[in-house]
């Protein structure tokens, strides 16, 4: 079976109405994507960001009821195009695949510092003997390939984690947590905003067999354990972006020991000293790190000392 796509460019204002449009013309999915090269990070809760530029790609099953032929959607397209003022309109066919499997082909083990490597869980270890962290991927963020999760896990590589309290905030697959476990933490407490986050932290703690150490939240479950339990982490893992960063500050200061330290990413140049100015009242923070290659130079990471 083959499934039929109709692609607009057109401005974010024009999307809602090109959305309905093509709903009500019984499209299966529509997707978005960035027009340009524009980049869109992650949004606060209740924010919903799109680029100022989009392709949308309405996806038709061509086999429903037989109401469509080429030419007819040719006809769909041109007119909904016209109706929204889009700037592109073309077509394509989508060649029918087992997806459920298709997205699995791109993913191999990836080797971190200190001898860590993240292991899809479908495939076998390169290395037997290293400290593997099997890793479903799932529809949550963090599967290793992005600087700013290798970021955090070679970082993490490098400190003492025995026996530690870890807090992972902003988890989304756990792949911070389940690390610092495997690589000797004691327990590790994991919050995301995210449901599906929470379900795939949960799912990737049991894989690697830490599950008993792992407490994962939404923000208003943590918000409540931390009004009957007395949280002093040893350590930090932040990987999200520049604004819930410099929101959480204070929050993060109060949750750590004296002494304890912070790994903070998902920032660009232009935030880091926006960052780091939210963090010196509380921490002694390091100087800023970036991959020194062309592909994820842009991407920091910060780390640092609570003050004592």
């Amino acid at each position: 079976m083959a499934w039929q796509q109709i692609h607009l460019q057109l401005t974010k204002e024009q999307v809602e109405l090109a959305e309905a449009l093509f709903y009500e013309a019984e499209a299966v999915s529509i997707l978005l994507e960035d027009a340009g090269d524009e980049p869109l990070f992650e949004p606060m809760p209740g924010e919903e960001p799109l680029w100022g530029e989009v392709v949308l790609t309405a996806i038709f099953d061509t086999n429903t009821d037989g109401r469509f032929d080429g030419t007819n959607f040719e006809s769909l397209a041109y007119d909904i195009a016209a109706e929204v003022g889009a700037s592109r309109v073309w077509l394509s066919v989508l060649d029918d695949k087992d997806w459920t499997r298709e997205w699995m082909t791109h993913y191999k083990p990836i080797q971190c510092a200190g001898n860590l490597w993240i292991v899809p869980e479908w495939l076998d270890a390169p290395d037997p003997d290293a400290t593997n962290l099997i890793l479903d991927p799932g529809l949550a963020f963090g599967t290793g390939y992005h600087a700013t999760t290798r970021l955090c896990l070679d970082w993490l590589t490098t400190q003492d984690l025995t026996d530690k309290v870890v807090i992972d905030y902003g988890c989304g697959s756990g792949i911070l947590g389940v690390g610092a476990l495997l690589l000797g933490a004691k327990q590790v407490l994991a919050v995301d905003i995210d449901p599906q986050a929470v379900l795939a932290t949960r799912q990737n703690a049991k894989l690697n067999g830490v599950e008993d150490k792992m407490l994962v939240f939404l923000p208003d479950e943590f918000k409540a354990y931390q009004q009957t339990h007395d949280i002093k982490a040893d350590t930090i893992t932040a990987n999200i972006l520049a604004k819930p960063l410099i929101h959480f500050a204070p929050l993060f200061a109060t949750l750590l020991k004296d002494k304890g330290n912070i790994v903070l990413a998902g920032l660009i140049e232009n935030q880091v000293d926006d960052v780091m100015m939210a963090y010196q009242p509380y921490f002694d923070l390091d100087t800023p790190y970036h991959y020194n290659n062309s592909e994820d130079h842009h991407w920091y990471r910060l780390s640092a000392i609570k003050h004592s």
